[in-house]
């Protein structure tokens, strides 16, 4: 591997990102996979906010989709995926304050997600940004694998320091 910074740049998915968001997908998850077909709809879709992260090579590192309904004020993450080799790097953090503001400009005033409850890197990262445990979800993602839902109430995070 190069020592050689990565560069990188942040921008709107498109279906020619299809293959390797799935490939990103069979990286990174064992349960629940977006297929082609769904990526293709969520791309599509108007009230999706679904960005890439694209190396100066071309390769995906990482992507976020956020749902929204028309003239909703809440806003949900829906997924966020790093690539493999990548975490750990500060991608993920860049990503999810990349969809934070999305969120904001979009007029969100209530951002939530939902995490497995054993992935402490992903809960540390979204307490750090004051996001709190609003509900226990049993086997939200399988049988025996319990998630929380968390929620941000982005009005008064305004008032807050980001990390």
């Amino acid at each position: 591997m190069s020592t050689k910074a990565l560069s990188w740049q942040i921008r709107r998915a498109n279906r020619s990102d299809l293959s390797a968001l799935v490939q990103l997908e069979e990286q990174c998850f064992d349960y629940s996979q977006i297929g082609r077909r769904s990526f293709r709809y969520l791309i599509d879709s108007p009230s999706v906010h679904f960005y890439v992260c694209i190396a100066d090579n071309q390769q995906l590192l990482g992507y976020y989709i956020l749902l929204t309904r028309k003239n909703s004020v809440k806003w949900r993450l829906y997924s966020i995926a790093i690539t493999p080799t990548n975490r750990g790097t500060g991608l993920g953090k860049i990503l999810f304050e990349h969809a934070l503001a999305t969120a904001r400009q979009g007029g969100a005033k209530q951002f939530t997600l939902e995490v497995k409850t054993d992935n402490s890197a992903a809960i540390n990262l979204y307490r750090r940004y004051h996001f709190e445990v609003t509900d226990l979800l049993p086997d939200y993602y399988g049988r025996g694998t319990e998630g929380y839902r968390m929620c941000l109430t982005l009005e008064v995070q305004g008032d807050l320091e980001s990390p």
